[in-house]
This record gives C-alpha cells, sequence and structure tokens, in this order.
C-alpha cells in the first residue's frame, strides 16, 4: 500500500482528510516524528502549501500533501483569507471567529467562501489541487461539529453551520472536500498507471 504523508498536526483536519481516502495509507507528522513548527509567510494559500509539503518531503522523503485554506468574506474585502488560523492575533479558533462576527456586526452582506488550495509532492513532482465552498456568516455560531469557523459557516444551499453539519454532508460539499476528491481521484490514476 502507498504511503502518503499529511502535513498537518490538526485533528480536525486530519479525521476530515482520513475519511476521505481509502487505499493509501495516511501518515501524520507525529508518525514520521516530525516536530518543528513550519510557517507560512506567504500571501496565497498555494505558497503557503507548497511550503508545508516541501518541509515535510525535504525532512522524510516520501510522498507529502498540505494544504492551506481559509475563510474570504465579502464584506472584509476577502478577510481573513490567508491569516485564517490567527486572524484574531492567536491560534484559537474561538477567538479568530468571534473577531469576523464582531467585525460583521450590524453588516447585512454576510456572503463568504471557503477555499482550500493542496500542494502534493508525489516522487518529487509538484501538483495543485483546488476546493472553493460558497456560503454566508450566521449571526450567531451553531453546532460543535468541525473546527475553525466552521460553527458560523453556512454554505449555499443549507440553513445548518458546518459545525452542525455531519462529517459525511460537510466532506461532500466543503472546499476541502473538493480538494481532496480531485487529489484522490489524481492519485488513483497514478497509481493505477504505475502498476501498469
Amino acid at each position: 500500500m502507498q504511503q502518503l504523508v499529511v502535513a498537518s498536526n490538526n485533528p480536525g483536519k486530519i479525521l476530515e482528510i482520513t475519511s476521505m481516502i481509502n487505499d493509501i495509507e495516511l501518515l501524520s507528522m507525529a508518525d514520521i516524528g516530525f516536530t518543528q513548527e513550519i510557517p507560512e509567510p506567504y500571501d496565497s494559500f498555494e505558497e503557503n502549501a507548497l511550503a508545508k509539503a516541501s518541509a515535510i518531503y525535504s525532512f522524510c522523503n516520501k510522498n507529502t500533501f498540505a494544504d492551506d485554506s481559509g475563510l474570504c468574506v465579502e464584506a472584509l474585502n476577502g478577510a481573513p483569507g490567508v491569516i485564517s488560523a490567527h486572524y484574531s492575533g492567536s491560534r484559537h479558533d474561538g477567538q479568530n471567529l468571534q473577531k469576523v462576527l464582531d467585525e460583521l456586526q450590524g453588516i447585512k452582506n454576510r456572503n463568504a467562501f471557503y477555499k482550500a488550495v493542496i500542494c502534493l509532492i508525489w516522487d518529487g513532482e509538484v501538483y495543485y489541487f483546488e476546493g472553493i465552498c460558497r456560503g454566508a456568516i450566521a449571526q450567531e455560531p451553531a453546532g460543535t461539529g468541525g473546527f475553525g469557523y466552521d460553527p458560523a459557516f453556512i454554505p449555499d444551499g443549507h440553513t445548518d453551520t458546518f459545525g452542525q453539519l455531519q462529517l459525511t454532508v460537510k466532506n461532500a460539499i466543503s472546499h476541502r472536500g473538493a480538494a481532496v476528491r480531485k487529489m484522490v481521484d489524481f492519485l488513483q490514476h497514478k497509481i493505477a498507471d504505475s502498476a501498469l
């Protein structure tokens, strides 16, 4: 079975991804003994994902993928965007979410989208996969599922937040789910081609 390192220590993110990938053994950063913090200094999701994937690949020389994702709110000119994980100045999900809700006080336009970019390094080659999920920011958080801004993000076509939706439903419509499905499809073809 092929192995693939997930460049993340976020248990919510790893659970979400693991539930979508079956025929490949996923390894976490802890599994490979990688304990360093990887900086994300760039202004784009693509560059940050590449920085993370490259750091892990250089460390272990194993096929690796990393994602960078964030919430982009129309009324906030696309913020928090690439700094979603530390928008409030901390990495605390509740504080980041509260800052967005505070900034949207009294604003009617609550349109937003989540964007995820996966950078896959497979046999030394770099590939990118993108997913977007459009929706709106709720007035108040609801639900305990997911992580980050999930309790306040209502995806288009739904009345519940990501925090309220079952993981299988969320994965079917989420930005990360879309990017992971594209990567899995690519890998299935890649692995099948190499078996010939």
